[in-house]
């Protein structure tokens, strides 16, 4: 039962200061808006596919031999550590200087991922500018594929897709909508946290209902708040009857 009065309090304070949540809600996402429109420039990624075969095959002519397969595909996970070294990130600042990145930048932007059960890898880099993405993450398939053969010893990467700079995809980020819907559950959640506090920290006595919920008192008596205007107003309507007399007594006269 406690239970029940406490919520039914909460959701009748909420209703109260209901203007306070929706400021909030109105604030945080066209703050949200703003931001994600104006002042966020729009990311793209550029990507490209690779494949890992047996290195005795050719391009084009796979053998479906399971075991070489699952070799394969074992070995997609030894590929995504060496990527991210220096040994082949060194070279393509070396081999590409007209990228503008550094090694360092190239192994914290670079993606590398795969499908389960398959020798496909992908390969993903973003950037403000496309054509840099693009002309980057060319570059790195192409000197991965180079030096993945003195590595490993083996030559069983190559490439199925590579990345048009002329194209100009959709950006992946940021979403507008999505970080104004955040924003609004966040604001809504900020809001009612704002009015618990509001109410956290007024002491004072409002009505019957807060005698019985603060002090666990019955109500006896109400005595109502008198403003200056009342008595204005009492005292208006009581010379109002005084006048209407006075105008009687001298028409009886």
């Amino acid at each position: 039962m406690n239970i029940q009065l406490d919520l039914r309090y909460y959701v009748s304070l909420i209703r109260k200061r209901i203007w306070i949540v929706l400021l909030v809600i109105v604030l945080g996402a066209a703050a949200s808006g703003l931001f994600s429109y104006m002042l966020l420039k729009p990311v793209y990624q550029a990507y490209t596919k690779l494949i890992v075969n047996s290195p005795n095959d050719q391009p084009g002519m796979l053998k479906l031999d399971l075991n070489a397969i699952n070799t394969n595909i074992s070995l997609i996970n030894t590929y995504k550590e060496i990527i991210r070294t220096p040994a082949i990130m060194d070279v393509v600042v070396q081999k590409h200087p007209e990228l503008g990145v550094t090694t360092e930048e190239l192994m914290r932007k670079i993606r590398f991922s795969s499908v389960n059960g398959t020798q496909v890898i992908t390969l993903a880099y973003q950037d403000t500018d496309y054509k840099k993405a693009a002309r980057v993450v060319n570059s790195i398939s192409e000197v991965f594929q180079q030096q993945i053969s003195k590595i490993m010893r083996v030559d069983n990467v190559y490439l199925l897709h590579m990345a048009d700079p002329a194209k100009l995809p959709a950006p992946v980020k940021p979403n507008p909508l999505l970080n104004i819907a955040i924003s609004v559950v966040f604001s809504l959640l900020l809001g009612i946290g704002l009015v618990m506090l509001l109410d956290y920290f007024d002491d004072t006595i409002k009505n019957e209902s807060d005698v019985q919920r603060y002090l666990g008192l019955p109500t006896l008596v109400m005595i109502p708040s008198i403003r200056q205007k009342d008595f204005k107003k009492r005292k208006a309507s009581a010379t109002i009857p005084s006048k209407a007399g006075e105008a009687s007594s001298v028409t009886t006269s």
